[in-house]
Order: C-alpha cells, then structure tokens, then sequence
C-alpha cells in the first residue's frame, strides 16, 4: 500500500480526485486532505506520505509555500493545476510533471506511476517553476532540458539554436556544449515562441538574438553570430524577413 496526503482547496475537485483514487487506485491509502497551506502544514508535520498531491493556488498562498515550509519533504509530488496555458508552459519550462484540471482516469494513472519512479525536482528547477507561473509575461531566465540520463538547467540566452533529430532536438549552447532532448522541436517551438525564438526550418529553431544576416540567394539561410549557415523554408522567408525587420527598427 502507498499513502497519499491530498492538497485542494476547491472542495468538489478534492471530493472527485478521493473518489477517483478510491475506485481507480484501491493501493493508494488517503491518510489526509488539507484545503489550505496551514492545514496542509499540519498534516505533513504530523505524517509524510508516499505520495503529495498538491495544487499549486490555495486560498492562503500556494504549494510552493508548503515545499519551503518542508524543504526536506520526502513525498513523492503530483502538481495539480487547472488548465491555463501560462501554467502549462511553466511546468514545461521547469520540466516537472502535472495533472491537468479536469483529467481522465488515463492521466491520473500515467501520473502516479511516474510519481512512484520519478526523481524528486530539486530547489532550482521549483524555482524555475515557481518565477514562470508568478510572472507569465515575462521571460524566463532558464529552463530544465531533460535529456536520457539527467536534466541540465540552462540559460535561456544561452541557446543558439535548436535542430530536429527525429522525435528528439538538439540544443545548441554560446559555450558550444551540444544537448540531446528526448523532445520534439514542435514541443519546443511552441513553448519558446513568445520569447524570440523563430521556427525557419522543420529542422530548424534559432534565437533572433544569435542571427547576423539573413542571406536571400542560394535558396535563402541565415548567418548566425557564431560563423553557422542555417537554412530558411521557402514558405518562411516572408516570415523570417518580417521579423528581422521588427527586430532591427
């Protein structure tokens, strides 16, 4: 058997997500469930589960304030967040698992068993997290690349460009370190987007702060700051010329 404390403050999202572990997951004992930072204080220090279900916006603070409070905490988490697309990209940046308010039973499945295998994230990539979600408009300074064996937090200026290698993207850094992301470049096109992040090729992501000239013969690439030829797609020409254009007014 595992144990689970649950941490929501809206009462009928507590009352589906019990049920749900009740009829679903008969191997999961809820031990406790708290609607408030200051309950959820006082469960965990009177017991700590096998697993943390915890959502991010309480009444009284947030899910970060209960992880400072129990910065030793040894509970495997489940973030738990509505469905906000600011949230989203955060938890992407921060390459930390959530479950997305409403879920199916699929979701919540997949999500506690990778709870039971995962590596806890530690204070940095909660930090990137926690900087994203509270100013979503703003740019990210880093962000956590998982790769096969570890996950590497890296600068956001930092990243020269991205490349397509099948289903997975190598990054590309200033100090010529390469990284091999078990993640699409679609994935990473549409969370860097905002953040002057130009997709110009199906292969190809690069950051408009690393281009020197876009060159319009030979079918058209671009030049960037570091001596690299990058191909541009004859449907994003328009596109690439526009935004240098923008850039450079």
């Amino acid at each position: 058997m595992l144990t689970a404390i649950i941490v929501e403050d809206m009462p009928d999202a507590l009352q589906l997500l019990k049920n749900d572990l009740k009829v679903n997951h008969p191997e999961i004992e809820i031990i406790d469930t708290a609607r408030s930072v200051v309950e959820a204080a006082k469960s965990l220090g009177t017991a700590q589960p096998d697993i943390l279900f915890l959502d991010i916006m309480l009444g009284d603070g947030t899910g970060f304030d209960i992880l400072e409070i129990f910065p030793d905490l040894k509970s495997k988490i489940i973030f738990v967040t509505a469905s906000d697309e600011f949230a989203i990209r955060a938890f992407k940046f921060a390459a930390i698992d959530y479950v997305l308010k409403p879920y199916s039973n699929e979701e919540l499945a997949q999500a506690i068993s990778r709870a039971k295998e995962q590596i806890q994230p530690n204070k940095e990539r909660l930090n990137i997290l926690k900087n994203t979600l509270s100013a979503p408009e703003q740019k990210p300074d880093k962000i956590s690349l998982h790769t096969f064996d570890k996950i590497s937090i890296v600068n956001l200026d930092d990243i020269i460009r991205c490349e397509s290698d099948s289903n997975n993207t190598i990054f590309y850094l200033q100090n010529g370190e390469k990284i091999f992301v078990t993640k699409t470049l679609k994935y990473f096109s549409d969370m860097l987007k905002s953040y002057q992040f130009l997709r110009v090729h199906q292969s190809h992501l690069v950051n408009l702060q690393c281009i020197s000239a876009f060159i319009k013969t030979d079918g058209g690439y671009l030049m960037l700051k570091n001596g690299e030829n990058i191909p541009v797609s004859v449907r994003k020409k328009i596109e690439v010329m526009e935004t240098l254009d923008r850039l450079h007014r």
